[in-house]
């Protein structure tokens, strides 16, 4: 046997996986409470000793981390147009497991730098222009945020003609020049920033998380937990070589604060009289709700669908269903534990929160007619023939509903512009490990793929 530790420090909980290489099979897994703000080895040892009671001692060949804790990888963005290049920012930092905290396009302001200040972002990413395109824009802001204290690195990332002055106007910052995320209007070239990211999160972050304590236990902290699914998912859509992938997908993870949905798909029209309008998006697709979440955010959850919604789907009547969100919203801790009425509210919830966060990260098709006659107009990501829909989440993986509610992720007659999966076979992630397969793909790729299809719960698309 040839264990592997693979550790997921969440900004709650501390997740630990243990692994046999030889057999490819999952040893154990366990929690315990995140202590960033005391000493993180402390939740460390407890999530380690209540493995091991799971195990059995287990001396491991190497250990492997991923982090959200402390918030995790905070970063603001700031660019010239909403839908061209400030767009192509956000791609950018969400495929490289951040949370955007601030989006600015056009000219900053004072109020602007005051956001700013307020939002302490771990990163801040300044693109702006095609390559020879606008300069004034990004030199403007490079000038405002000279003057902000030197308390975040600043990632250059636009204009290729002006990138070096932005360095020298930044002179008193820590600066990085990464190749323009948008060389040529409406091309994308996102990853070389998105590795800078995760190389600033690895040297610099990690420190500031108070990671580094951990440092002596650890082979690697590779990546921010975002950052890790969406490793995880690219492998188990894609394969690798001498495994197959499952095929195009799409991913929920159903939070208490935040629903994240990961889309592996090409997703450009399929039909010849669809015009595609906006930035092409990658086929690796990472966006964040910051809004829907099961009880940190859950009046967002009530806002974006109504109460009615709610009141439908948990059968609850509607005062009593707002009563519950607000005693939910001030007990965060609070779970369901056999209550009826709980159970049904979060069942209705966390429906809403799949349907809601789907349908915002998937594309729409509007209808219109030209000289030509009848034509459509895409936005975004064409969903529509998804096969796979893999959840996880408390909320989702500790019910027995779990298929149900995954199901409020596909297409639905009340949406029809909304061009989510029109049907899909439901993938559950029970036991947690989908960071934990992201970490060990980077090394291990085809193990780690192997052993999601034996964890990951399968639902057939009628069951």
């Amino acid at each position: 046997m040839t264990p592997v530790l693979l550790i997921d420090f969440g900004s709650t909980y501390t997740k630990l996986t243990a692994v046999d290489m030889d057999a490819e099979a999952l040893l154990g897994t366990a929690a315990a409470y995140t202590t960033v703000q005391t000493d993180i080895n402390d939740g460390l040892s407890q999530g380690l000793r209540l493995l091991e009671e799971k195990t059995g001692k287990l001396e491991f060949r190497e250990t492997f981390a991923c982090s959200s804790a402390a918030g995790g990888l905070r970063m603001v963005t700031s660019g010239l147009v909403p839908e061209l290049t400030s767009e192509a920012a956000k791609l950018a930092s969400l495929g490289a497991g951040a949370k955007v905290v601030g989006l600015y396009s056009f000219q900053l302001t004072e109020d602007d730098l005051e956001d700013i200040k307020a939002a302490r972002p771990d990163i801040l990413l300044l693109v702006g222009g095609t390559d020879g395109g606008n300069k004034e824009c990004i030199l403007h802001n490079a000038n405002m945020l000279a003057q902000l204290p030197p308390d975040f690195p600043i990632v250059i990332a636009g204009n290729r003609t002006a990138a070096r002055e932005c360095e020298r106007i930044l002179s008193g910052h820590t600066t990085y020049i990464c190749p323009n995320v948008m060389p040529k209007f409406g091309v994308l070239n996102i990853e070389p920033t998105q590795s800078k990211i995760r190389d600033i999160f690895l040297n610099r972050i990690v420190q500031a998380k108070g990671l580094s304590r951990v440092t002596g236990l650890l082979s690697d902290i590779l990546m921010p937990t975002p950052s890790a699914v969406l490793q995880a998912m690219e492998l188990l859509s894609k394969g690798c070589e001498g495994e197959y992938g499952i095929g195009d997908l799409v991913a929920v993870d159903v939070g208490g604060a935040t629903t994240d949905v990961y889309s592996m798909a090409d997703g450009m029209p399929e039909q010849m009289n669809t015009v595609y309008k906006g930035l092409p998006e990658p086929f690796a697709k990472r966006t964040v709700e910051g809004d829907i979440g099961m009880r940190y955010s859950i009046r967002g959850i009530v806002e974006a669908a109504g109460v009615s919604r709610v009141s439908q789907l948990s059968g609850l009547a509607a005062p009593r269903a707002e009563e519950l969100v607000a005693m939910l919203r001030d007990h965060t801790d609070k779970l369901p534990d056999g209550d009826p009425e709980l159970e049904a509210l979060d069942y209705a919830l966390a429906s809403l929160a799949v349907e809601t966060a789907v349908a915002r990260h998937a594309g729409t098709m509007e209808e219109t007619y030209t000289m030509m006659g009848k034509t459509f107009v895409q936005s975004g990501k064409n969903l529509m023939n998804v096969k796979q829909i893999v959840v996880t989440g408390g909320s989702l993986i500790h019910t027995k509903r779990v298929a149900e509610i995954a199901r409020h992720a596909l297409w639905s007659a009340a949406q029809p512009d909304s061009l989510r999966p029109r049907n899909a076979d439901v993938w559950v992630d029970k036991t947690y490990i989908l960071a934990a397969m992201g970490l060990l793909a980077g090394r291990y790729p085809a193990t780690a793929l192997r052993i999601m299809k034996k964890e990951l719960e399968k639902y057939g698309t009628e069951e």
